[in-house]
């Protein structure tokens, strides 16, 4: 807001050795217009960094328990923001904090809250239906068996037979899911959409 001083239309001057007369009340306030604009900048900036750092997540593979869909050293970009407006549907590739440890994993939802999972003859059956699973590296060698608790889940790598997960580990909380996997970055060769497969849930 611009304040006007009254009483006097004179400007401040200065005098300099020839006697010319030279303002500075209009370089003062240049001066002070560049200044606050660049404080402006900085601080849009910093909210726009400060906004995309809280939606969206940047993580790095380490290992192969999501082979072949996702390999070891690749960058990835996750969406932190998906599950407060949707919960995760089975099929999702997600990223979360290890229920034991300090680990951030990645996995893809198998079973949501009231599903029962049954894995055994190298197949996965979530409420006595086969899934179809074309992105694993090979049928799990494996048995497991049990029911989705409610604000849980049941996750497993892709990589069935080399993946720490819900068969070894049991259920995900929910509130330790952090966000969506969305999109491979780097490196720029396997740039590409994170691969999600929905069961249908309409029977």
């Amino acid at each position: 807001m611009a304040v006007a001083e009254s009483g006097s239309q004179s400007n401040s001057t200065v005098t300099n050795s020839l006697g010319n007369a030279t303002p500075v009340r209009e370089h003062r306030q240049s001066t002070e217009v560049v200044v606050r604009e660049i404080i402006e900048t900085l601080l849009l900036t910093f909210f726009i960094f400060w906004m995309v750092n809280s939606l969206v997540g940047r993580y790095r593979i380490d290992g192969s328990s999501m082979n072949p869909t996702l390999q070891d050293g690749q960058y990835l970009i996750i969406n932190n923001f998906s599950y407060y407006v949707d919960d995760p549907v089975a099929g999702d590739v997600i990223v979360f904090h290890h229920p034991a440890s300090e680990l951030n994993l990645i996995k893809r939802v198998i079973g949501v809250p009231g599903d029962t999972v049954v894995v055994r003859d190298g197949m996965v059956m979530v409420n006595g239906v086969v899934l179809d699973e074309p992105y694993i590296r090979e049928a799990p060698r494996y048995t497991y068996n049990g029911v989705v608790p409610e604000g849980e889940y049941f996750v497993l790598g892709d990589n069935r037979n080399n993946s720490s997960d819900s068969h070894s580990w049991s259920f995900l909380p929910e509130d330790h899911i952090v966000g969506k996997a969305m999109l491979i970055y780097w490196p720029p060769s396997d740039w590409e959409t994170v691969p999600h497969f929905h069961r249908d849930t309409s029977s």
